[in-house]
């Protein structure tokens, strides 16, 4: 089975040491994607909203350039530093997400890479090319 790194430019997860995915024969396994700008900087600190929509931004390009996207999504994992967000999170699975909806966990936690970062998501999919929902 072929595995190959997905890479995007600029990549601000390459200091860092870590990819932001691989495509594993048809499947994506993305990393926890948060709300760095292109410089490699926390945008939006102290506000969830503007956090929450670069991190879905993020998400899809990274889908984008494995040869995914949001349609193809089957699995996310939304980690959350205030549950108290969790109806903004329904309100954005049905901006960014379609039906069928992917398989979802969501929870608290204590803290992200930065003190600052109020919310994470990875994800896995399936490449556009190879999926067919019934």
């Amino acid at each position: 089975m072929e595995i190959s790194q997905i890479k995007i430019t600029p990549d601000t997860y390459a200091p860092f040491r870590l990819a932001q995915g691989h495509l594993v024969g048809d499947l994506l396994f993305i990393s926890g994607q948060t709300a760095i700008d292109d410089d490699g900087k926390l945008i939006g600190l102290g506000d969830f909203d503007a956090q929450a929509k670069k991190t879905f931004e993020n998400l899809e390009k990274v889908l984008t350039a494995g040869g995914s996207s949001f349609k193809n999504l089957v699995k996310v994992t939304i980690l959350l530093r205030d549950m108290a967000n969790f109806e903004k999170i329904v309100e954005l699975r049905g901006r960014y997400f379609c039906e069928p909806y992917p398989a979802d966990t969501i929870m608290e936690v204590s803290s992200l890479f930065s003190k600052d970062a109020l919310i994470e998501i990875e994800a896995i999919a399936v490449a556009d090319n190879a999926a067919t929902w019934k």
